[in-house]
């Protein structure tokens, strides 16, 4: 399948690029073979083939949520530069 000149100009325009004439033929050239393929895909026979989101199997990596003991306070603020009672002073980032 061609896609023609005016086609790609017209999609240019929509995306508001500026394409020299030489981008516009090379454009339509690219297009036109994508489009191509697009067709060769279209004749093979996918009856019985399940539909996919993924190409390959995606497992998620995240490990176990698990219970640990927390810093006591006085071990958290220990180091801080500045600090009141039971919390970290720190400079105002919002005027």
């Amino acid at each position: 399948m061609k896609i023609s000149r005016q086609e790609v100009e017209s999609v240019a325009r929509l995306a508001r690029l500026d394409l020299d004439a030489s981008a516009v033929d090379r454009f339509a050239e690219q297009i036109g073979d994508i489009l191509e393929y697009v067709d060769q895909l279209k004749a093979v026979d996918t009856t019985g083939v399940a539909a996919t989101a993924h190409a390959t199997a995606l497992t998620n990596a995240f490990r176990d949520d698990v219970v640990h003991t927390h810093l006591d306070r006085e071990d958290a603020l220990a180091n801080a530069p500045e600090r009141s009672d039971e919390a970290f002073i720190v400079p105002k980032v919002i005027e």
